[in-house]
């Protein structure tokens, strides 16, 4: 496990470098003179002027009217499949609720899946609408948060006093401008590699239908499902997507057939959100906060790491008196990866927004189930593309405001004023996750009919809690035990769904944008310094505390309950 975690940060750290060179607007390189007449036409073909900085509003309004109109398109592109190019194996439109779940799911970058990929999909649907939002929504994410970190994290250069008092309005970029760098410069060529890595690894890419053989028993054809698998795989997983080609994801060998495909895709969930963390660092100067934070993110992420993989390595209570009773826990799990690439897969696929699966995570130990949820209900460890860090920014916000009062200070984030518009805004957006998870499982839970789950008792609880904490937590993953393709399932998921990804998104930008139209206050001996070792235990302390509260009932009537019954 220790060497997954070197390789990964070996590769992120240039990772990160050059993102942070590639990315900012207000810095030109050589990649400006590569990328750069690429995307000048294409801004210019879709009518976009570059040199237009947006306020903060104007730029969440772009992002919203964005994603509705690639949410109407999909939709209407899953229900009209059945007549559309690319679909050599025939397959029909889906049903109306089933489509808007899927659309506004991978348009929220959460790929969470009610149908199966290979059977209910086309190629049509799976590569011009799937891929298309799976390389936009991590890249929107990603494109929020330079805004922010422009307008608020940037270390000013002159800090003269003309500076500091004006309260002119100023803009936080161009979105068109950002997410086209993103992906051109980003994904498009870390897809590339990636898909091509897989391909020579066995993973198809291809646009042959199904191929059917004859079983050696002679029994009847079978048929093996085929298509462009490599390159959506690449972007799923780099661009924290997780939404699979295969109904079970990358535990089909197809999807993830070798050792070193494994080691790849798993490498692939993590990259991006840790290089994240360097670009930041580079863009806004505030190195030493990106450490604490990234200090962090790396503490919280080996404690939930190390609590499922010792949770897979115990024996599955079901098969007790019989011989294997004391092997790891190996149900649900392919034999190729065994209990703990399966465990370290998902651990970090639930510390992303990733959602991505080598296992079923329905038949992980109620302990290791319990480090899967509380990796989603914190969402912060890495989190998805962008918005794990913008997300660590709204409880940098809280500890921030809790800090100042602490030290007898009003409270203030680099030197900005946080009054109560903009508190009001970061609680709101911090507490908005229990009440809609919670309150959607207790009114599923409170009719039966509803539920679909397959376990009664405690599990049954904990698959009604993974689902909303799932979509919540733009994850996608879920105990698949649970039959979630009903109206009622697609319809409220959907909510969460859309919740979940903008709420969390835009309120930082919010709150930045307005940050930066106050005066700056000087530094002072009593100024609270967000990068001391005593701040950064203070955010871990509220990341803590905050979901402990918020979850721990829930948790204590699920997985907890269901680890001592199994123990006694």
């Amino acid at each position: 496990m220790t060497w997954i975690y070197a390789l990964l940060i070996g590769l992120a750290l240039p990772l990160g470098l050059y993102m942070g060179r590639a990315l900012d607007t207000d810095r030109h390189t050589w990649l400006d003179r590569l990328f750069g007449p690429v995307e000048n036409v294409l801004l210019t073909l879709a009518g976009v002027d570059r040199r237009v900085s947006l306020s903060w509003w104007r730029y969440a309004l772009a992002v919203l009217k964005l994603h509705v109109l690639l949410i109407v398109l999909v939709w209407f592109t899953f229900m009209v499949q059945g007549v559309l190019p690319l679909n050599p194996d025939g397959i029909a439109g889906m049903n109306w609720n089933t489509a808007l779940h899927t659309a506004v799911s991978f348009a929220t970058n959460t790929n969470q899946q009610h149908y199966s990929g290979q059977a209910e999909l086309s190629y049509f649907s799976q590569t011009v609408a799937i891929v298309t939002l799976q390389f936009l929504t991590p890249a929107t994410g990603l494109a929020v948060l330079l805004a922010i970190t422009r307008t608020l994290l940037r270390k000013r250069r002159d800090t003269n006093a003309a500076e500091s008092d004006s309260t002119e309005t100023t803009g936080v970029g161009n979105y068109y401008v950002d997410l086209m760098r993103i992906v051109m410069r980003v994904f498009l060529p870390l897809a590339l590699i990636v898909a091509l890595l897989l391909s020579w690894q066995g993973v198809p890419a291809t646009y042959d239908g199904a191929q059917r053989v004859a079983q050696l028993d002679g029994g009847s054809e079978q048929v093996i499902p085929r298509g462009p698998v490599a390159p959506m795989v690449a972007i799923k997983q780099l661009g924290t997507n997780g939404g699979g080609w295969y109904g079970p994801n990358s535990s089909v060998p197809l999807e993830n057939p070798t050792a070193i495909a494994n080691i790849i895709e798993t490498i692939a969930i993590l990259l991006i959100p840790v290089a994240s963390l360097i670009a930041v660092g580079v863009i806004s100067g505030r190195r030493r906060l990106m450490v604490g934070i990234g200090a962090v993110m790396i503490a919280f992420s080996l404690i939930s790491t190390t609590l499922v993989v010792v949770s897979e390595r115990m024996p599955n209570a079901a098969l007790s008196g019989l011989a294997i009773a004391d092997s790891p826990n190996l149900e649900g799990k392919e034999l190729r990866f065994g209990s703990e690439l399966s465990a370290l897969w998902g651990s970090w696929t639930t510390q992303t927004s990733n959602g991505s699966v080598n296992a079923m995570h329905d038949s992980f130990n109620p302990l290791g189930g319990l480090g899967l949820m509380m990796d989603m209900f914190v969402n912060v460890t890495f989190g998805g593309v962008g918005v794990g860090l913008i997300g660590y920014l709204l409880y940098l916000m809280l500890a921030a405001f809790i800090g100042s009062l602490m030290i007898g200070r009003a409270p203030e984030l680099f030197g900005k004023p946080l009054e109560t518009r903009e508190m009001r805004w970061i609680s709101l957006a911090i507490l908005a996750q229990p009440l809609i998870i919670l309150g959607l499982s207790a009114i599923t839970l409170a009719f039966p009919t509803l539920t679909g789950n397959s376990n009664p008792g405690f599990h049954g609880l904990s698959q009604v809690l993974y689902e909303y904490t799932s979509a919540f937590a733009n994850n996608g993953s879920g105990f698949e035990g649970l039959g979630d393709a009903t109206p009622w399932w697609n319809l409220t998921c959907v909510l969460a769904l859309a919740i979940g990804r903008f709420l969390p998104m835009l309120v930082p930008l919010a709150v930045a944008g307005w940050l930066a139209d106050k005066r700056t206050a000087p530094e002072g001996r009593g100024t609270l310094s967000l990068e001391t070792g005593a701040f950064v235990g203070l955010t871990a302390g509220v990341i803590v505390i905050v979901n402990l509260l918020g979850f721990l009932p829930a948790l204590v009537l699920g997985p907890i309950a269901e680890q001592l019954t199994l123990a006694w």
